[in-house]
């Protein structure tokens, strides 16, 4: 089983909980019960947790509603956390390389700050 945990900057603030309440309910149910389909599946279907190719170790929640669709980047921290960095409405077919940098960056912050992998 894994478990979720949101990255915090320096001065507490949580970029993905500020995305989360962008959303409305119905979406918010969504993202959440994805969410508890990467934490509880032993094998997480592709369709919700993806690695991304040539970036430092970044992994993608997907989730769609509709024509929405929703993404989460993190890493994988200690094994079974997956911590995420950031969340946005994807709109194009390829995710944002600006999305993957902030990733790759609030990775860094995060295990120079908490000091493991």
């Amino acid at each position: 089983m894994r478990e979720i945990l949101f990255y915090r900057t320096k001065s507490g603030e949580c970029p993905v909980e500020g995305f989360l309440d962008t959303l409305d309910g119905k979406q918010a149910q969504k993202v959440a019960w994805v969410m508890q389909v990467v934490e509880e599946l032993e094998q997480v279907p592709t369709t919700y947790l993806k690695k991304l190719v040539s970036t430092k170790g970044i992994w993608e929640i997907r989730v769609q509603m509709g024509n929405n669709i929703f993404r989460f980047l993190g890493f994988f921290n200690q094994g079974n956390f997956i911590v995420l960095t950031n969340g946005f409405q994807k709109k194009t077919q390829k995710t944002p390389k600006s999305e993957i940098l902030l990733s790759e960056q609030r990775k860094q912050d995060y295990l120079e700050r908490n000091g493991n992998e």
